[in-house]
């Protein structure tokens, strides 16, 4: 049982990560676009922001399996430390995206502002999804 969770908690890493770095070339695309290409940009992007979050639900679900049945405990430097960035990460990814997608709508905005803000965004969270994968691979002990 425990080689399945630990198969389901990698895959939903994968599907974590891996659509913000099919975003990156999107968001290039979006500084162009205008118009239907632009909303459909915009579904995608938001369509992607979806999988990672329900993906972010079954990755933390396995991982508190996985600490349950597994060999560290609650403790351990390198769970703390990759809570404490999933924390961090929750309230950005709440922030980055979704409001500032909304905004391609009002005419108010810089439409390159916004897209400078989703791509300065995407490699924050991909930062912030790196580091908690090093902290989960690696299993660093800071003390």
């Amino acid at each position: 049982m425990y080689s399945l969770i630990l198969f389901a908690h990698i895959l939903s890493a994968v599907l974590s990560i891996g659509p913000f770095f099919v975003l990156l070339p999107l968001v290039k695309r979006m500084e162009t676009a205008s118009g239907d290409v632009l909303q459909s940009h915009i579904v995608t992007f938001k369509s992607a922001t979806r999988l990672v979050k329900h993906a972010g639900h079954v990755l933390v679900t396995t991982g508190v399996l996985l600490i349950w049945q597994g060999p560290w405990g609650w403790g351990t430097s390198w769970i703390l430390g990759t809570l404490a960035v999933m924390v961090g990460s929750v309230f950005f990814l709440a922030r980055a995206f979704t409001p500032t997608l909304r905004k391609f709508g009002n005419e108010k905005f810089n439409h390159l502002q916004l897209v400078k803000k989703l791509h300065r965004s995407l490699w924050i969270y991909i930062f912030l999804l790196s580091l908690m994968l090093w902290f989960m691979v690696d299993k660093p002990n800071f003390w």
